[in-house]
């Protein structure tokens, strides 16, 4: 008996077109996807994705103040 492969993993970036699966960039639309092949276009995705990780750490990190009231939209306390 044969075993099947895992799921291949995919990752969205942020609310992008862009997904990475199986470690290559695709452009994804309701009408297909397309695989990114330029390497500079690809490097660009790459250097996103890790800026957006890094940021989505920080922010995972930080405390959270219950103390304070939430900021408005203009960034005043309310």
């Amino acid at each position: 008996m044969t075993a099947l492969p895992s799921p291949a993993r995919s990752e969205h970036l942020a609310q992008s077109p862009a997904v990475r699966r199986d470690g290559r960039w695709r452009l994804v639309a309701t009408s297909g996807s397309v695989t990114v092949t330029d390497p500079v276009f690809t490097g660009q995705l790459n250097s996103f994705a890790t800026a957006m990780a890094a940021a989505d750490q920080a922010v995972a990190g930080r405390p959270v103040q219950q103390d304070q009231p939430p900021a408005r939209p203009d960034g005043r306390r309310r």
